[in-house]
């Protein structure tokens, strides 16, 4: 087996990729923890995270078959393969996402920028879209180094502001859960978030042509739930501590930092947080770039070059740096994730579910 068919890009490098998609603007900052999970309390957000976490496993093992089994590296083709004639209905759906997403890294940026720097919230907007471009420009090999080495980063960033937060405020942690019993909502936010995130595992699909075998598509699928999840679980602990005076807070994460008085973390947990914001941007540009040019491609005579990739990356993450200078990150993650998981929920796990597993029981796909 060559190095580029081992089996961390076999079986870890989709769940690695998936998590950096969903990690994200509001996963990273802890918005998204405050606005999904917190409202159930501390226990209560821990099943939703838990259900998040069986959804996200479930859909990427049969998402990554399906991709398998019907040669879809691009999201293009898996949704011929999938909604037929009607693909171009995710199309317009997946624009839209990415657009609200992006908007969302942006105003988190911007957010950070303000709030450890001193700057405008535009300058950390504009940070982020640049080295967004960089790397997207030049294709998968450089995309998928990013998810790797950023990954290393964070799940060690996350173990160390656990330990640190464990010693400086254990009481206030553990105290809130043994006083807090879960609410009865806590199902309904682990849906939601589930739901608009598992668009993460139709982005990673260029990472799925690693995969040789449906073990493998299983596999990569199984660990994608808990690789994405652990961080924000260890996130999520802490911020428990701080219930539920953190739900108000636009930056879970700073706040947080704040009270643990450590100022040269602090801002390696702000360049952590920067460095997921960036992998996640890119994962998104990048399936747009890889869509494009699987359908503009023909043999050596036309290729999507470097250029090309770079003017594409550029129109979309204009837009987004506007959407998110218009309307800000707790409203982006309020109001518009809402509505994508819906819409999601419809158009690709529903038929995924259903048809996609039919069409994988059938002989032909079965084999092989």
């Amino acid at each position: 087996m060559s190095e580029k068919t081992g089996w961390f890009q076999r079986w870890l490098l989709p769940g690695l990729a998936f998590k950096a998609v969903v990690i994200g603007g509001g996963y990273a900052t802890g918005r998204e923890l405050a606005s999904y999970f917190l409202p159930s309390g501390p226990w209560g957000g821990l099943y939703a995270m838990l259900l998040s976490t069986v959804i996200w496993s479930t859909v990427c093992a049969v998402t990554f078959l399906f991709a398998l089994r019907t040669s879809s590296q691009d999201y293009r083709t898996f949704f011929k393969n999938l909604l037929g004639r009607f693909w171009p209905v995710y199309e317009v759906a997946y624009l839209a996402a990415l657009v609200v997403i992006l908007a969302a890294f942006a105003a988190a940026a911007g957010a950070i920028a303000q709030a450890v720097f001193g700057l405008p919230p535009i300058a950390g907007a504009l940070a982020l879209m640049a080295m967004i471009t960089l790397v997207a420009a030049w294709g998968n090999d450089s995309v998928e180094r990013l998810f790797k080495w950023v990954s290393f980063l964070l799940y060690g960033t996350y173990a160390v502001f656990l330990t640190l937060s464990l010693l400086k405020f254990g009481d206030r942690i553990s105290g809130a859960f043994a006083t807090q019993t879960p609410s009865t909502g806590w199902a309904v936010g682990g849906l939601t978030y589930a739901g608009y995130n598992i668009i993460g595992a139709i982005i990673i699909l260029p990472v799925t042509r690693h995969l040789t075998s449906r073990k493998d598509a299983v596999v990569a699928g199984l660990l994608a739930g808990p690789l994405a999840m652990a961080p924000a679980v260890l996130f999520f602990i802490v911020m428990a501590g701080f219930y539920p005076t953190i739900q108000r807070q636009v930056l879970p994460s700073d706040f947080l930092l704040g009270q643990l008085g450590l100022p040269a973390f602090r801002i390696l947990f702000q360049v952590m947080i920067f460095a997921a914001l960036l992998e996640s941007g890119t994962g998104g540009v990048h399936a747009i770039n890889e869509r494009i040019a699987h359908a503009y491609q023909r043999g050596d005579e036309r290729v999507f070059s470097k250029p090309m990739r770079l003017a594409v990356t550029v129109a979309i993450l204009a837009g987004s740096v506007f959407v998110a200078d218009r309307v800000g990150l707790v409203s982006l993650i309020a109001n518009g994730y809402r509505w994508l998981s819906y819409v999601l929920l419809a158009i690709y796990v529903a038929p995924l579910l259903t048809y996609g597993l039919w069409r994988l029981s059938r002989p032909r796909l079965a084999a092989g």
